[in-house]
């Protein structure tokens, strides 16, 4: 099926006048997707389904890049907003919505007895970070996450390095997810120098042999902070977070994403010891008192407590996960889903168990073809997702892969409308290893 792109495309080249790679969000560029056969820019969106600038709607499962978890222009949401503009969106003081979301965070993240307000994810791990190295005195990190954080103490790890000082290289030190032996081997490497951990409690492998609990152990034994990035496990895992579904206890997390659906803000969490540190550090901004944000979240959250969305969501991802990878099993296909049902990648391998990426981007665009947007990086739900969707999807998604039966991978490139995806960024520093 075509669809009309012609608006999407005269966006596009204008904004290539005004704005480098099109848009202030790498993941969100055209080049991200298969370029020439998605939609690129967007005019509204409602529950789990967005409208493009030429009038075609998609049912959506990047919903923002994580952010959106109630589903978009949710009403209570939009009321809360509504609500606190008509008092104002910034003042010279703080408002006591501020005080009040704070309070509903402590009351329902464990072991928060404090919460610091931010804008972005990486503004929130940083301060975090910053407050660690305070707090130990010491300078270097271990790192394990999937590279969400872009300021200077850890973008120096990737491919879009440009402009961060070199010293930083230094100071971070990687180890991959359920390799324990790689981060006691940095501290082996660097004794007494780590001031914290700073992770994702999961990426989209489960953790194996009690891996965070030894985390937290080798944190506690070389006195060490363990921080837990939670921007996008937080709220979409657990109410409690990753903390609370994995049941392990972090010293300081981060929160964004889902917490505001949307919105703009994000948070620190962790008890007063550490929390309190905050009171000497400059971890601050003009706009993280924006109110609006603030009293959205509130409603975010107390829906979610409410309705038990994240519940609604496991459901539903969980029969997309498995129906999707039952398609790919009866149709002798490895492209199948792999992570959590509210956490999921697409991965494609082909005859030789090499990952495929023409296999993906003929798959990807064979589906927004049907209008189901699915992104080569990630797959979110939202609690406005519906079964018709899951089903809906399931059902193209069966239609899409006999059609693939009837194709030779070595001819999958002749198949491809548009241009395959690109690469956001690649890793620089190599992950640390076991020395034997």
């Amino acid at each position: 099926m075509k669809f009309d792109l012609s608006n999407s495309n005269s966006y596009k080249d204008r904004s290539k006048k005004v704005i480098p790679h099109l848009t202030g969000t790498f993941s969100r560029s055209a080049s991200h997707f298969v370029e020439g056969v998605y939609p690129v820019y967007v005019e509204s969106a409602i529950g789990s389904h967005f409208t493009d600038v030429d009038g075609n709607e998609f049912l959506d499962y990047l919903m923002g890049l994580g952010p959106i978890t109630l589903g978009y222009n949710y009403p209570s949401v939009n009321e809360a907003i509504l609500t606190q503009l008509k008092k104002g969106i910034l003042f010279s003081l703080p408002h006591p919505v501020e005080v009040e979301l704070a309070e509903l965070i402590c009351k329902t993240i464990p072991n928060a007895e404090m919460a610091k307000f931010e804008k972005s994810g990486s503004n929130a791990v940083t301060g975090a970070v910053r407050a660690a190295r305070y707090l130990t005195k010491r300078d270097k990190i271990a790192y394990c996450g999937s590279g969400g954080v872009w300021h200077d103490w850890q973008a120096v790890m990737v491919s879009r390095d440009g402009g961060v000082p070199k010293f930083n290289r230094e100071l971070l030190h990687i180890f991959d997810y359920n390799d324990i032996e790689g981060l006691e081997q940095i501290f082996s490497n660097n004794k007494d120098e780590i001031a914290a951990i700073v992770m994702e409690p999961t990426i989209y492998e489960k953790p194996e042999n009690d891996f965070l609990v030894k985390v937290r152990k080798l944190a506690d034994e070389n006195n060490s902070l363990l921080i837990l990035d939670e921007i996008i496990t937080g709220f979409r895992f657990d109410i409690g977070g990753g903390q609370n579904y994995f049941n392990v206890k972090a010293d300081l997390v981060c929160f964004g994403k889902g917490m505001g659906n949307g919105l703009p803000i994000t948070a620190i969490t962790g008890p007063n010891e550490f929390m309190k540190s905050f009171d000497d550090l400059w971890v601050s901004s003009t706009n993280n008192s924006e109110t609006l944000s603030l009293a959205g979240t509130i409603a975010t959250i107390n829906e979610m407590k409410n309705k038990n969305t994240i519940q609604h969501c496991w459901n539903l991802g969980t029969k997309l996960f498995n129906g999707w990878n039952k398609i790919a099993d009866d149709n002798n296909l490895d492209a199948r889903m792999f992570g959590y049902p509210v956490r999921m990648t697409l991965t494609c391998n082909n005859s030789k168990n090499i990952p495929s990426e023409s296999l993906k981007a003929l798959i990807l665009q064979e589906m927004v073809k049907n209008k189901i947007f699915i992104s080569p990086s990630v797959i979110f739900l939202s609690y406005s997702h519906s079964l018709y969707d899951i089903e809906n999807t399931l059902e193209v998604w069966s239609q899409v892969a006999s059609q693939l039966n009837d194709i030779s991978e070595s001819d999958y490139l002749q198949h491809l409308d548009g241009k395959l995806p690109t690469t956001v960024w690649s890793m620089k520093i190599q992950p640390t290893k076991k020395k034997f």
